[in-house]
């Protein structure tokens, strides 16, 4: 007898392409995550100064400047330790920048280009280095400001909150930092646009002293700062607000945690695309 008609079995679908890309993504981040920490391991001098840093102003701030700023209520140190944290991570961002900037002068941004990898895995293993970096400094200049007489006034959950906060705000901004760093002609040019830009919005915020005792045009720059949102709400989480302080009549200060988390949204939904772009078309110099 003649075989019956064949009968042709479905094939199976494939699965779909999206997640082989998010898996080699997240394969390619790693790898030159790992590229970037056997960097710092290399050249211990990035860390170590990166931490000498944070250490030099806690004990500057609290020994030099407590006896001459009176705080009602609480002692200098608590309250000027969330800003030397949010003033830390911040400029600790800026260590994206001037690295893209470095790899683009040394051709290495082309060397990457040629690899069979994820363009934004680069980018997310820089951000990622700063991240630990920052990670680093937040627990160095803990330690240090228990030593000095900083306490947390909080429960753990709270504070280990704001360190989260702290620590994604810094990295949105690495993200901003390394969309300079490829803007930019040299590595020295990021390092001045970064300071030109972080200085003031560190130092004219409610970090080092109260914003109500700013002058009138000062203190309505510092009320809006959004680094002045993030000590507010690094205070508040650590528990470290005075009793009875007052607390500028704004949004973003009457509700600092949510002001950071929009924050970091945006910045994150703006500059990563952004610098992903930025990345596929610039060229070394």
């Amino acid at each position: 007898m003649s075989p019956g008609p064949t009968t042709l079995k479905p094939v199976a679908a494939k699965p779909a392409a999206s997640s082989s890309r998010l898996g080699n993504l997240l394969n390619d981040g790693w790898i030159t995550t790992r590229r970037n920490l056997i960097k710092i391991k290399r050249v211990p001098d990035i860390l170590v100064f990166t931490l000498l840093q944070p250490i030099m102003f806690v004990l500057l701030f609290s020994y030099v400047y407590a006896g001459v700023i009176d705080i009602p209520g609480s002692s200098y140190t608590e309250f000027i330790m969330a800003g030397i944290f949010a003033q830390t991570v911040v400029f600790g961002s800026t260590y994206s920048g001037s690295a893209m900037a470095q790899d683009l002068k040394d051709g290495i941004i082309d060397r990457f280009r040629t690899l069979p990898m994820n363009q934004a895995s680069v980018l997310i293993g820089r951000t990622n280095g700063d991240l630990l970096i920052n990670t680093i400094s937040m627990a160095v200049m803990m330690t240090t400001g228990f030593i000095v007489g900083w306490r947390v006034r909080s429960s753990f959950l709270e504070a280990a909150a704001a360190v989260v906060l702290l620590l994604l705000f810094a990295y949105a901004l690495s993200w901003v930092m390394a969309f300079l760093g490829m803007s930019v002609r040299s590595p020295e040019v990021i390092n001045n646009v970064s300071f030109l830009v972080l200085f003031p919005i560190t130092f004219i915020s409610n970090a080092f002293v109260p914003s109500d005792t700013l002058p009138t045009p000062l203190r309505i720059f510092a009320e809006y700062n959004p680094v002045s949102a993030l000590v507010q709400a690094a205070r508040t989480l650590f528990g470290n607000v005075p009793p009875g302080t007052p607390v500028a009549d704004v949004w973003t200060q009457q509700h600092p945690v949510i002001t950071v988390l929009i924050g970091i949204v945006v910045l994150l939904a703006v500059f990563v695309p952004l610098s992903v772009r930025k990345f596929r078309s610039v060229s070394s110099r």
